[in-house]
């Protein structure tokens, strides 16, 4: 453990005891004077209050009782909203188990704007559904979100430069950051990437958990690294001005894409293996080597975190000190995974839930433990980069640190890579 790892624990640890389960305790009863946790109609949802509290169904498939963990947690960060913040993964609306289509409706956009965050990567791939291919079905979700951007542009805003990503800084809006989690796509005719880009594409995974043109996936059992196909996307893309992802990539191919990129790469949205072993979550080696060549890892919200039960938000933290330990505090973030509009797990959720399961099952993409829902119970409202924060700080991380992981470092290679 380095030097800084051991003050930041001595100086956490009467934190650890007093205050942290402290606002632990009582966060589920706070005022959340600003909605959060409120239903989408801007007041209650018909199943809670107006503290934000939300009766949940008694348990988690497999997982024992959901109330023994702490619903919300919120715990303010002073500088939050004078910085950037960027989530590596995201989406204005629930993606995961949807619960909302386009378009938005205005109690979504209020807590989209309530967030204080600043830009999202946000997926507008898709899969082919009878007649219709991959790339169609991409472009009409680009399609999708460009004409939400068009009808709200006091709250959202298209980030396809740095600058952009200011700008939507300073005039308070979300930037969308469009973002590819699969290759297929375009993995039958690379100039596509061209096409993609000018559609306003800044970010590209070659493989989601399985096998295709480019490369194996985190669920392949024998990965055999990007193929010569692969290798030449990375090449168009780096010559383009896209971000590489090898967030759903299997071990050899996320090295692959390290060492064949010129530049940077990110993982997005992924979790420490030494912290807890699953398919989805990158070895210390790999995390050293992302770094070393000036990548980002993003720290995700979601129950590959821990062996059992939900995450909590202490779950999270634990990842977020082994990568700055093991990288550096240059180059970790935070890509959730999540929607910044909370989950909403009454009324039909299970039903939803087990439906999305079934059909990912069948797909063959559905990784472990996605049986347990893919959330942090604590961090279930749109101010949880400022949780996050506020956490660190508590735990003796300084300022400067804080800044870089929700999204100064994110900033920083988006301007290396786009530029």
């Amino acid at each position: 453990m380095s030097e800084e790892a051991k003050d930041r624990r001595d100086r956490g640890l009467a934190i650890r005891r007093r205050e942290f389960l402290r606002r632990t305790a009582v966060a589920a009863v706070a005022p959340l004077v600003a909605g959060l946790g409120c239903g989408r109609d801007g007041g209650t949802s018909g199943r809670g209050d107006r503290s934000g509290r939300r009766d949940r169904p008694g348990s988690e498939a497999g997982t024992g009782p959901i109330s023994s963990v702490p619903e919300l947690m919120r715990v303010e960060w002073g500088s939050y909203d004078d910085v950037v913040v960027i989530d590596g993964l995201a989406s204005p609306i629930q993606f995961n188990i949807p619960q909302e289509r386009l378009p938005l409706a205005s109690a979504s956009l209020d807590e989209v704007r309530r967030s204080g965050i600043t830009a999202v990567n946000v997926t507008v791939n898709a899969r082919p559904i009878d007649a219709a291919t991959a790339y169609e079905r991409t472009l009409a979700r680009i399609s999708s979100w460009t004409r939400e951007v068009d009808a709200h542009p006091e709250v959202l805003a298209l980030a396809r430069s740095v600058d952009e990503v200011r700008e939507a800084k300073r005039t308070g809006r979300l930037g969308l950051i469009y973002g590819l989690q699969d290759g297929t796509p375009f993995e039958d005719d690379l100039d596509r990437l061209e096409e993609l880009y000018v559609a306003g594409v800044r970010i590209v995974q070659p493989t989601y958990n399985v096998q295709n043109q480019l490369g194996s996936g985190a669920l392949v059992p024998d990965d055999a690294g990007l193929t010569e196909l692969g290798l030449a996307a990375v090449d168009r893309m780096e010559a383009l001005g896209m971000l590489l992802d090898l967030s759903h990539c299997g071990p050899r191919t996320t090295s692959d894409g390290i060492q064949a990129a010129s530049g940077p790469v990110a993982i997005t949205h992924s979790g420490c293996a030494a912290v807890h072993e699953h398919p989805r979550n990158k070895d210390d080696a790999t995390l050293r080597m992302l770094a070393e060549r000036g990548g980002v890892v993003g720290i995700y919200l979601m129950p590959f975190l821990n062996p059992e039960g939900p995450p909590t938000a202490m779950d999270v933290l634990r990842h977020i000190e082994h990568a700055l330990d093991v990288c550096g505090e240059d180059h970790v973030g935070i890509g959730s995974d999540q929607g910044i509009v909370p989950l909403d797990t009454g009324g039909d959720f299970r039903q939803r839930f087990e439906e999305v399961s079934r059909q990912r099952a069948t797909a063959g993409i559905a990784a472990p433990r996605e049986d347990t829902v893919p959330y942090v119970p604590q961090l279930n409202h749109p101010r949880r980069m400022e949780t996050i924060a506020g956490m660190m700080s508590d735990h003796g991380h300084p300022d400067r640190v804080i800044e870089k992981v929700i999204g100064a470092n994110f900033m920083r290679l988006f301007a290396e890579v786009w530029s």
